[in-house]
């Protein structure tokens, strides 16, 4: 029994049954996404005077990685525009350049992620706050930072405020406190991580489905190309979704 309407469109949405299904999936990844978006605001205007950190993230990094995703939303059409050509060859090139694009994407938020992951704030008992990634820890409980000292929280509000950095060696009896700067530090990177990973999971998802697509999924272009070129359609929306949150997210979080 064949399935109506995988490829031909229906006559009461003009569009086939997947792509309505997508777009369905779209408009709950919107109020999922919107809900963030809205959470962020309003810790952020609710947040004291000072409180809240600002220049914690690498803008470079982030620009990067937002021209990494601008490049993947060109092939991954350029990908379906070959199907709908009848190019498979050209369609394996600009699926494979996409999926190439989504690891390195990948690989530059694993590396913000372990850069947060090995920075330490160390409260010390003479009131001090060392400040820095931590380089090693020592046999006898002393742990090596690269970082600086200061005498206040509040200047470690200022992550854009150019400081000198230098080796510092902190002895385990002068530790009143340690911790890294993941999502438990304070309320910026825990949604920071929230939203991001949340991103990243998307942009896995949809390296899976792509990679399937190149991979062992292409045999359909054998047997039905016009089903599959729908398939490659399909995938593209959500690549240009999770293209256009990104958008929204790096200059939240990167710039604002």
């Amino acid at each position: 029994m064949d399935i109506p309407y995988t490829v031909e469109a229906r006559p009461d949405t003009g569009v086939y049954n997947a792509k309505v299904g997508m777009w369905l999936f779209l408009a709950s990844e919107v109020m999922l996404f919107g809900g963030l978006f809205s959470s962020y605001i309003l810790l952020r205007v609710g947040a004291p005077a000072g409180t809240w950190p600002s220049g914690l993230l690498s803008v470079p990094l982030g620009t990067i990685n937002t021209i990494i995703l601008a490049l993947s939303a060109i092939t991954t059409l350029m990908a379906w525009v070959a199907c709908k050509s009848r190019m498979f060859e050209r369609f394996k090139l600009f699926q494979g350049l996409t999926i190439l694009l989504a690891i390195i994407f990948l690989c530059v938020k694993s590396y913000e992620y372990r850069d947060k992951l090995t920075h330490y704030e160390v409260v010390l008992k003479s009131g001090e706050i060392a400040d820095g990634h931590l380089i090693r820890r020592e046999p006898s409980g002393d742990i090596v930072l690269h970082g600086h000292v200061v005498k206040e929280h509040a200047e470690l509000m200022n992550g854009r405020k150019h400081v000198e950095h230098r080796e510092l060696t902190i002895a385990k009896d002068q530790i009143v406190r340690m911790q890294n700067y993941g999502p438990w530090h304070n309320t910026f990177l825990a949604i920071y991580f929230t939203m991001s990973g949340l991103h990243a999971l998307h942009i896995l998802g949809g390296l899976v489905v792509m990679g399937y697509l190149w991979g062992p999924g292409s045999r359909m272009w054998k047997t039905d190309p016009d089903r599959f070129t729908n398939r490659v359609e399909v995938s593209g929306l959500f690549w240009h979704f999770v293209d256009l949150v990104w958008i929204f997210l790096f200059p939240t979080l990167y710039l604002i």
